[in-house]
This record gives C-alpha cells, sequence and structure tokens, in this order.
C-alpha cells in the first residue's frame, strides 16, 4: 500500500497541473491573480499536497511563480518573455518543417491543407477565436508530422506558455493578415515537401509573430 500511494499522488498533480496549464492559458486565471490554495484545492476536487507539487512543476516551467511566504501567482507576461520564448519556438518549428515535408504522409499532408482552408474561412467570417485554434493546430500537426518525440515534448512545453502570452497580447488587425500571407507561403512549401523552404517559412513566421506580440504586450503592460 505504502509503494502506490505516491504514484497516486502523483497522477493526481499531473492531472492538477495539466488542468492549470488550460486554465491559465485560456485566461481563466489571469496573469499576476494569486492562486489560493483553498479555492484551488476545492475547484479541482484535490487535496493540498498533490496540488502544491502541480504549483511547483508549473513554476519549473515559469508559467507560475512561487514568492516566499506568499503563495504562488500566475506569471505576468512582459516583452521580456516573449523575447525569449519566441526564438526557441521558431527554431523548434523550422527544425520540425524541415523533417515533416520529407516524413508527413499523404493523409497528413491532406488534413494539414483542409485545416489552412478552414483558418481562412474563419478569418474571412470574422471568427477570431476559430481562426487562432486552426492556427494553432496547423503548427501542432506541422510538429507531429517531424515524428521526433523530444521536439515535440520541447514544442508542447514552450506552447503552453504561448497560450498564455496570446491571451494577454491583443495583436493589431494587420499582423493576422500578415500570418495569413505567410501561412499560405508555408502550405505551398509543404505541398511541394520542399523542407528547407519550409523550415525557412516557420522561422520567419514565428520571428514577424514575435514582433507583433512584443508591441501587443508592451502596451499591454504600460
Amino acid at each position: 500500500m505504502n509503494a502506490i500511494d505516491p504514484l497516486k499522488r502523483l497522477t493526481l498533480a499531473d492531472a492538477a497541473a495539466e488542468k492549470l496549464r488550460a486554465l491559465i492559458g485560456e485566461g481563466s486565471l489571469a496573469p499576476g491573480e494569486r492562486l489560493t490554495e483553498a479555492e484551488l484545492s476545492g475547484r479541482l476536487g484535490i487535496s493540498r499536497i498533490p496540488l502544491r507539487e502541480a504549483l511547483r512543476a508549473l513554476a519549473a516551467e515559469g508559467i507560475v511563480t512561487i514568492e516566499p511566504h506568499k503563495g504562488a501567482v500566475v506569471t505576468p507576461v512582459t516583452p521580456e518573455e516573449v523575447d525569449e520564448v519566441f526564438p526557441v519556438l521558431a527554431a523548434l518549428e523550422g527544425a520540425a518543417g524541415e523533417l515533416a515535408a520529407l516524413r508527413m504522409s499523404d493523409e497528413e499532408c491532406a488534413a494539414i491543407a483542409a485545416l489552412h482552408e478552414a483558418m481562412l474561412a474563419a478569418h474571412r467570417e470574422g471568427r477570431r477565436r476559430a481562426f487562432l485554434a486552426h492556427n494553432e493546430t496547423i503548427h501542432d500537426r506541422i510538429v507531429a508530422a517531424a515524428a521526433n518525440p523530444t521536439l515535440a515534448a520541447l514544442h508542447r512545453a514552450l506552447s503552453l506558455r504561448l497560450k498564455r502570452i496570446r491571451y494577454v497580447a491583443q495583436v493589431e488587425e494587420s499582423s493576422w493578415e500578415q500570418s495569413v500571407a505567410e501561412h499560405a507561403a508555408m502550405m505551398d512549401a509543404l505541398l511541394r515537401r520542399d523542407g528547407r523552404a519550409l523550415g525557412a517559412c516557420l522561422r520567419e513566421h514565428l520571428a514577424s509573430k514575435r514582433a507583433a506580440v512584443r508591441e501587443a504586450v508592451a502596451r499591454a503592460s504600460a
């Protein structure tokens, strides 16, 4: 029995961490918000021990900041964090594009092309949430098609921070137009199975997004 209990607590902690990541990513727990253990324990239906393990895991990822004698808060988003996260994402997605163009199946390629069309339709109709969801899924599918578990794990961890940043950053409409054009270039390279071109498109896309998001975060901080 004693050998099983720690594993059970770890499983609860993992589940709690995943739920907290989602709440922070969607903005239900806002940057700078204090995380009260009693409230979160009741909300998640767990005791404080696995909750504290979950908060420590999120602190290690930079999503939460644990302040001595004060508890945990959702880490505020800053322009410096944008500068830290986006270059690493650009490197990871660039490498993923180079691999995916060579490794993905015809079915995977067709699925990404369909997502691209759905993203364009959402953009034309002004459905911003759907546009962002399709956009994010396209990037995730390219990373998955690279068939590199280490790359995928690193990308998944940073993507959680990106969701939180996107919630804070209200990017100007012109940036979305630019994103659509950049995605068109990505799709052209992908359909041609040109890994070098797709990798370059992804790096350039993340670089331009970094500039737009950094400006938006700076406005929000001000």
